[in-house]
């Protein structure tokens, strides 16, 4: 009966011995993987970072082109709209001073002219008068 439970796989030491290292290497090579994951994912991280980095750059760059070229077409449409804007304000200023001619109302620059004519006219008239009463007295 010694001899039956000494064939038994759980009483022989060899088979236990190299159960006993297989458990250590699968232990080991976890220990190994879960050492060469932590790495790889450091890396695997940094090199994702640095990837964003780059896209990052580009569409930056392409964004930046974008805008300027939107700025450019909206400058170029506001240029257009005063240009526009300015020869209608021009076109309408015109017709106003013609119909305000035609019905004989007169602009201000005139009007302030004249007043300036007639204040001249006033003042050599008092000039003239003031000559014409000293030879009247001699």
């Amino acid at each position: 009966m010694s001899e039956e439970s000494d064939k038994k796989p759980e009483n022989d030491p060899q088979l236990a011995a190299k159960v006993k290292e297989s458990a250590r290497q699968i232990w080991l090579a976890g220990l190994g993987a879960y050492n060469k994951a932590e790495e790889d994912t450091g890396r695997f991280f940094e090199r994702l970072v640095q990837e964003g980095e780059q896209i990052e750059n580009k569409t930056r760059g392409v964004v930046e082109k974008q805008i300027k070229s939107v700025e450019t077409r909206v400058d170029d449409v506001r240029q257009r709209a005063t240009g526009t804007w300015d020869k209608l304000e021009h076109m309408f200023d015109e017709r106003v001073s013609g119909a305000l001619r035609r019905l004989g109302i007169h602009r201000r620059e005139e009007i302030e002219a004249l007043e300036q004519r007639i204040e001249a006219l006033e003042s050599e008239l008092k000039r003239l008068r003031g000559k014409g009463g000293a030879d009247e007295e001699e």
